[in-house]
């Protein structure tokens, strides 16, 4: 079981931590444990007794009515209220106490609600890329742990790899061509998956090599292919050095290729990137960037 602090709880739900302190007194909303020094301290079930409860006040639900309901009534109104054709927070939050919970039930239904709503591709947009972000917050403050982890990342991996199959080969030789990677110390793979399906989608055809690639296969497949573009992840706590090491390398191999990065990492650089090297903040931008280079 994973231990929050109070700030923790507060990057992770969006509820201040004043207001959290508040519901504690006022309507006992969760009980936190306290350190030999009177620090607060919370579990798991507080973070998504939390995470519900935001869900509900979100939509209207005051603060004393939903301390009168019990955990099921919680979840029931929950799975009335969140609606998949808009309410992306509410389903992304969802997603985080079915990855918390390892219930693979609650993940199915939540994913497969918004995807018959609105599609596979908006689905991607919408709920699992900025899912996927909030897993890498959460893996950067240790809320999730390894199994919690491979357990939802494998569920949405196996979603991906289907819909990547279904789109119908590249054929085109005027096709624009991108690599996909992930440098030798990267194993989270989502969001380059995420990547692939919508180059594929939109024309682009898609070398992908995955996790944990050497450089030098790096170099090799890239003089093979000769690509316009090559993309890549940083979501693993690494030195910032060992990053700007590792992308002044890429800029000096590959000076005449688009270089598109995108993670946590990454955006946390974004001042100490060089003029080479292109963030991507999101799926949408990945796609209008591929899209903008059709032609």
């Amino acid at each position: 079981m994973s231990t929050y602090s109070i700030k923790d709880l507060e990057r992770l739900t969006g509820i201040k931590a004043h207001t959290i302190r508040i519901w504690e007194k006022r309507y006992g909303i969760v009980d936190p444990c306290r350190t030999e020094s009177n620090i607060r301290w919370y579990n798991d079930e507080d973070l998504k007794k939390l995470l519900n409860i935001s869900i509900l006040n979100r939509h209207g639900y005051k603060i004393s009515r939903i301390a009168t309901l019990s955990l099921q009534q919680i979840n029931q109104r929950i799975m009335e209220v969140v609606k998949p054709e808009s309410d992306y927070l509410s389903q992304i939050e969802s997603l985080v106490v079915a990855m918390i919970e390892l219930c693979e039930n609650r993940f199915e239904r939540i994913l497969n609600q918004s995807i018959i709503k609105i599609g596979f591709e908006e689905t991607l947009y919408y709920v699992v890329y900025p899912f996927f972000e909030k897993i890498g917050l959460l893996w950067q403050t240790g809320a999730i742990n390894p199994a919690q982890e491979h357990f939802i990342s494998n569920l949405i991996r196996m979603k991906l790899f289907v819909a990547i199959d279904s789109l119908p080969a590249v054929t085109n030789s005027d096709a624009k061509k991108i690599i996909l990677f992930l440098p030798e110390w990267e194993l989270h793979e989502i969001g380059l998956l995420t990547y692939y399906y919508i180059a594929k989608k939109h024309g682009v055809k898609v070398y992908y090599l995955g996790q944990n690639v050497p450089f030098e296969d790096l170099i090799s497949v890239a003089q093979s292919v000769e690509p316009e573009m090559l993309a890549t992840y940083f979501v693993s706590a690494v030195s910032s050095d060992k990053v700007q090491h590792y992308l002044k390398e890429i800029v000096r191999s590959f000076p005449d290729l688009h270089i598109l990065i995108s993670g946590m990492q990454a955006i946390a650089m974004e001042a100490e990137l060089a003029e080479d090297i292109k963030l991507i903040r999101s799926a949408n931008e990945f796609k209008s960037f591929v899209k903008a280079h059709q032609d």
